[in-house]
């Protein structure tokens, strides 16, 4: 039995338990996918068919990765079913589907799919989509279904409950008899579906529980409430359920994980053996030191502490600048000194709270020519943007119809191309009464803003633009996602501060000469390199590093109100632990270097505002960190 060597005792014990319900408390860097490949390839080595192994995660990559690591144990034998939970969902209704209905081909719509469905939908209803935006119905349908609702359901609970409730009830009758008339279904379909199937017709609960003997479930703690349902339903005859997961690292309750799958399986399955795994392969005894202070202040939660063997390492970096701009250019030069010091780019990461604060830190590298990945959309290359853009051009220039075609759609306000295509071509005789009144409002704010763009500062005007355009609006009333598109738009107003020195036209059309140079720098998410494969110091969200590790990390803009992150807007307070748990899974992404930043001073929607440092540097131990404002070092943080 080879393959256990090199496995401590807890991994053993997890590989060898091969019966009943287990969970797995798996600390950052404690070895949790070796353990979960090394134990699939024991149950194939002693007997277990691979067809009656599951095994399910939560991404395209890390499914990827266990099916190579499951190869090199296997050799040329039969692999089990790896998958996502949306892969699972979509095998089990090609399987089984046809008995609600679900073709044996069937397409998925993606997230626009959905929500052209919903629009067409509320258009039918004679709703304007500018009055109830589809994606605000659109999310609060996917909500509804992570939590096993039907359409009927929905309209029986909700659709006395209001306005809204009602609309989003009637739409979503709609928009499924869309999806069943395309043959189609959506993400939320694939998981929904097979749990309605398997709890509606017993004889195909009953299949599908034989088919499986042994099922594994990787990153536990991040389960929504379907698929926890889903999980325990095909579990349920042999109860070989063995799941893997880490409180601490729950970042995603805002879309739907809930801890308390993972919290109360023991209660689910009484009699489950729960094997904790705390030892730290990653990281050094410094980092994790911290990193344990960190978490432990969080109140639910599994015990849990992890310890390593590592060395001690080198210190915790904190640096203090005076701008995010400073703050920037530090990790920039940082980055090159580990660089010059042998350690490959790529095993260099700096994170972020926000994607708005990508944009300073690309410029950083760019002008010290340090060759970088972004993780994510570039800043000038995503949508909200590019509208802001277009409009601030269309004000400076009227006569410029590619960006009037943009800014008449951001937001929507029931002007088509083929509108503005007349218009253009001066053939506006046969408009309608309704879209020439709307047309005529359109063109009379771009004039109204033509007239400011004449004397205002630049990111004053920016700042207007957002505002009246409707775009500020339009995305406030969105969910998490439109108001971090929200804060992406407010950023441009910060970078067009830098020419408020020359305001007016002079001014604004140098902050559009500078961005167009940049736009038009296509290969900028890509490394500055000639070589074909992408490399690189990687800049991307804390949520989008979990699960990976670098040599140095970097954790920026560790300032109240940043990192931890306020609240959404005014409604919604920020959850204080899950802020917590982010701040941890940003920390244990590092092995040797973690270095954290924050600045004193902090331009956003180009307005200064004086920091105060992040609660988390008060709860590290100062004689585990190195503090430095430039080139002054001090004892310990209470000099911030």
């Amino acid at each position: 039995m080879r393959y256990l060597e090199g496995l401590n005792e807890r991994q053993k014990e997890a590989v060898l338990s091969t019966e009943g319900p287990i969970s797995v408390l798996a600390g950052a860097g404690s070895g949790k996918t070796r353990v979960l490949t090394t134990r699939i390839f024991h149950l194939l080595r002693e007997g277990t068919p691979p067809e009656k192994i599951l095994a399910v995660t939560f991404t395209n990559k890390a499914a990827r990765e266990m099916r190579e690591r499951l190869a090199l144990l296997v050799g040329d034998g039969p692999l089990p079913l790896v998958a996502t939970f949306h892969g699972l969902g979509r095998e089990l209704l090609q399987s089984y589907g046809r008995v609600i209905g679900v073709p044996r081909y069937f397409s998925v719509y993606d997230r626009d799919d959905s929500e052209r469905a919903i629009k067409d939908a509320l258009k039918e209803m004679d709703i304007d989509p500018k009055e109830v935006p589809p994606r605000q119905i659109l999310s609060r349908i996917s909500k509804a279904k992570g939590e096993g609702m039907t359409a009927q359901s929905f309209k029986e609970k909700h659709g006395g409950e209001g306005f809204r409730s009602r609309i989003a009830s009637e739409a979503w009758l709609k928009y499924d008899a869309t999806l069943e008339k395309e043959k189609a279904l959506d993400f939320d379909d694939l998981i929904s579906k097979p749990v309605h199937l398997f709890e509606a017709h017993p004889e195909m609960r009953a299949l599908v529980q034989e088919r499986f003997s042994h099922i594994h479930v990787d990153e536990y703690q991040d389960t929504n409430e379907l698929q926890g349902r889903l999980a325990n339903m095909l579990a349920h005859k042999h109860r070989n359920l063995f799941v893997v997961g880490d409180i601490d690292q729950t970042i995603y309750t805002w879309r739907g994980a809930t801890i308390e799958n993972l919290l109360s399986f023991d209660e689910t399955y009484p009699e489950a053996k729960t094997i904790v795994l705390e030892h730290n392969y990653r990281s050094t005894k410094t980092i994790v030191a911290a990193s344990n202070a960190i978490i432990e202040k969080n109140k639910n939660r599994k015990e849990k502490r992890a310890v390593t063997d590592n060395p001690d390492g080198h210190p915790i970096r904190l640096h203090v600048s005076d701008t995010a701009e400073e703050e920037a250019r530090f990790i920039a030069r940082q980055a090159r000194q580990f660089m010059r010091e042998g350690m490959v780019p790529e095993e260099i990461a700096v994170l972020y709270r926000t994607n708005f604060q990508s944009r300073v830190l690309e410029e950083a590298f760019l002008a010290q020519g340090i060759p970088y990945r972004l993780l994510g959309t570039r800043f000038l290359d995503r949508k909200e943007v590019k509208d802001v853009i277009a409009w601030v051009r269309l004000a400076l220039e009227p006569a410029r119809e590619s960006d009037r075609v943009r800014a008449v759609q951001a937001p929507p306000r029931g002007i088509g191309k083929v509108t503005v295509a007349k218009i253009a071509a001066g053939k506006t005789e046969g408009l309608p009464a309704a879209v020439r009144a709307k047309v005529d409002a359109f063109e009379s704010l771009v004039q109204t803003l033509h007239e400011e763009s004449k004397s205002a500062a630049p990111s004053a005007f920016v700042r207007r633009v957002i505002q009246l355009s409707g775009l500020e609006d339009a995305l406030a009333k969105g969910g998490e996602d439109d108001q971090e598109r929200l804060e992406n738009a407010k950023e441009l107003a910060t970078l067009a501060s830098r020419y408020d020195h020359v305001p007016g036209e002079e001014g604004i059309a140098a902050f559009l000469a500078d961005t167009a140079l940049a736009g038009d720098q296509d290969e900028l998410d890509r490394p500055q390199t000639n070589e074909k494969n992408k490399k690189g110091v990687t800049l991307m969200t804390v949520h989008a590093a979990k699960g990976l590790e670098f040599d140095a990390v970097f954790v920026t803009g560790l300032e109240e109100g940043l990192f931890p992150h306020e609240g959404m807007n005014q409604e919604e307070e920020r959850d204080e632990e899950e802020e917590r748990r982010l701040f941890y899974v940003a920390m244990t992404r590092a092995k040797h270097h973690l270095v954290l930043t924050m600045a004193r001073v902090r331009r956003i929607y180009g307005t200064d505002y004086l920091s105060e440092p992040s609660t988390f540097l008060h709860d590290i131990d100062p004689g585990l960190m190195q503090v430095n404002y430039g080139e002054e070092e001090h004892e310990d943080i209470i000099h911030i």
